[in-house]
C-alpha cells in the first residue's frame, strides 16, 4: 500500500491494508455505492452491514474456525465504519482520493471531461494533511492535463480550497 510519508511511519499499514479489503468485501456484494447514486448514508450502512453479517456470519461459519475469523473481519470492518483510529481516517481517505483517480483515467482515456463532479466533490472531506497534500498534487496533475489540452482547468476552487485547508 502506497503511504505517503511522514505518515507511513505513524500507521499500521498490514492493518490499514486489511481494512481496505475488508471494506471492499462488503462492496463486492452490495456494489460501490458512490456519490452518484444518491443512496442515503444511513441506506448505504444497512446494506454494507448487511453484506458483511452475510459473510462473517452466514459464509464463515461453515467454516472450521470460521466464526472466530469472521468476528475479527467484523470488528475491522466497524473500525472502518466508525472511523475513530488513524488507519481507519487514512483508508476512508484513500477511498476518497481513488475517487478522484478514476476521474482522471476516465477523462484521459476519453480525452474530454467527464461529468462525475460527485467524485470530485469529496475531497473537502478528506481528514490528513498528508492525504490531503498527496490528492491536491493529483488535481494539480489533472490541471496540467487540461492546459496540455488547451482548455482551462475545471473547477480550480476544488484545489485551492483544499489546498487553503491544508494551511
Amino acid at each position: 500500500m502506497l503511504v505517503p510519508e511522514p505518515l507511513a511511519s505513524t500507521l499500521n499499514i498490514p492493518h490499514c491494508t486489511k481494512m481496505a479489503l475488508i471494506h471492499d468485501m462488503a462492496e463486492s456484494l452490495v456494489g460501490d455505492i458512490t456519490p452518484m447514486d444518491k443512496v442515503p448514508k444511513a441506506e448505504k450502512h444497512r446494506r454494507e452491514a448487511e453484506a458483511m453479517e452475510y459473510i462473517t456470519g452466514t459464509l464463515l461459519a461453515k467454516s472450521t474456525g470460521g466464526h472466530d475469523q469472521g468476528q475479527k473481519l467484523k470488528e475491522i470492518w466497524q473500525e472502518y465504519e466508525d472511523s475513530n483510529t488513524k488507519e481507519a481516517i487514512f483508508v476512508h481517505d484513500v477511498d476518497k482520493i481513488e475517487l478522484v483517480l478514476q476521474v482522471m483515467e476516465y477523462e484521459r482515456r476519453e480525452q474530454t471531461r467527464v461529468n462525475l463532479g460527485e467524485f470530485i466533490g469529496v475531497t473537502p472531506r478528506i481528514q490528513l494533511k498528508e492525504c490531503k497534500v498527496w490528492c491536491a498534487e493529483l488535481l494539480k496533475e489533472r490541471n496540467e492535463f487540461w492546459d496540455s489540452m488547451g482548455l482551462p482547468a475545471e473547477g480550480p476552487d476544488v484545489l485551492d480550497k483544499l489546498l487553503e485547508s491544508i494551511q
